[in-house]
């Protein structure tokens, strides 16, 4: 009796299942349903993926969505506005006369050797200094096809424009640094002398020995390696990833105290306590400003700064690069190799310092002097 029931039961779990299978059967999508349905979905990632790798259209100063324009500005050949802020003795009279290049991140506000600079220096030399928004920064309208060479030909027309004469000092701070060494690639002929002053590097500059290079990008934080390895290799993926929240993204764009050392902090709140026009500095985009100085910065550069001849042959002029020994921002043992391969640099390192030294009291008087030869 017990197996009778028993083949029942089975009989009619039989009947159960075969009567579930034909039920999930009725229910299955036909094969070229599900590869359409696959085609859409990919479709739609693709979609979204070049959404949000496509930084926006910049709000350019004077456009109708854009910023006001504050400044004084130049009109470039190109139909471009830079523009610019005029700093010391008025222009006609000055003996010695300067263009100062900002760093990342900063604007002609943040010229910080003209800020610094002490009045009795200023009177006594005749100084005049000029500081311009980089493209795409402050109220200077982005340049879509910068290039390594296109910024010392801006520097070349705002000179021109402005009545600098046929030759004139530049000094740059951090990224503003690393455009002397393409003032000095391009337009050597019109510099009376140049000032780097903790220059940023590339590390893809042709020339630095590999273990060097290693051992200086490895100094930094992970997410910075990360930050300019997509700059150099991914140039396109360059927005997204400093705008996206899966991974940290650059700690200099945040503006972590992570990368500075003690004596950095120690100028920091100066520094901070006079800085109220943070909002002017990526007004029209963080795209054409910061994320296109890191694209431009380290990409690949059409020449290598160890490569260059001295612009000064017969002493006529000078070129100074001046460098913290504590620098965490940029690592100071490629600047020594450079200062190594091109004997015509006047190196200065400064000991215990870091990145934010320009800023320490009588600092930017001892550049100029130095500078003008004072």
């Amino acid at each position: 009796m017990a197996a009778g029931v028993n083949r029942k039961i089975s009989a009619a779990s039989a009947r159960t299942h075969t009567r579930r299978a034909k039920q999930n059967a009725s229910f299955k999508l036909p094969s070229g349903i599900c590869t359409k349905i696959l085609l859409v979905l990919f479709a739609g990632i693709l979609a979204w993926a070049y959404q949000a790798i496509q930084p926006p259209i910049p709000k350019t100063c004077g456009s109708p969505d854009g910023p006001p324009v504050t400044a004084s500005r130049i009109k470039l050949k190109d139909g471009r506005y830079l523009a610019y802020k005029e700093h010391g003795v008025p222009r006609d009279a000055a003996k010695y006369k300067i263009v100062y290049v900002h760093g990342f991140d900063s604007c002609r506000h943040d010229a910080v050797v003209a800020n610094t600079l002490s009045p009795e220096i200023v009177e006594a030399l005749g100084v005049y200094i000029v500081s311009f928004d980089r493209p795409g920064y402050g109220e200077s309208d982005p340049n879509p096809k910068r290039t390594v060479q296109s910024l010392p030909l801006d520097i070349e027309e705002l000179a021109d424009l402005l009545g600098l004469g046929s030759k004139f000092y530049v000094i740059g701070f951090s990224m503003g640094g690393q455009v002397i060494w393409s003032c000095l690639k391009y337009i050597p002929h019109r510099l009376a002398g140049a000032a780097l002053l903790a220059p940023v590097v590339n590390y893809w500059w042709p020339g630095f020995p590999t273990n060097l290079v290693t051992e200086a990008y490895q100094q930094q934080l992970p997410q910075d390696q990360w930050a300019v390895r997509v700059s150099h290799y991914a140039p396109w993926l360059t927005y997204w990833w400093n705008t996206q929240k899966w991974f940290p993204s650059s700690s200099v764009v945040a503006h972590s105290t992570d990368i500075l050392n003690s004596e950095d902090k120690k100028l920091l709140p100066e520094i901070v306590s006079t800085r109220n026009y943070t909002a002017v500095v990526r007004q029209q985009g963080e795209y054409e400003s910061l994320h296109r100085d890191m694209m431009i910065g380290f990409g690949t550069w059409e020449f290598s700064p160890m490569d260059l001849d001295n612009p000064f042959p017969n002493n006529e002029g000078s070129v100074h690069m001046w460098h913290g020994d504590e620098d965490k921002i940029v690592p100071v043992i490629l600047q020594r190799y450079i200062a190594q391969q091109l004997p015509w640099i006047h190196y200065h390192e400064l000991p215990g310092a870091g990145h934010m030294f320009p800023h320490a009291p009588g600092m930017s008087d001892t550049v100029v002097k130095v500078l003008v030869g004072e």
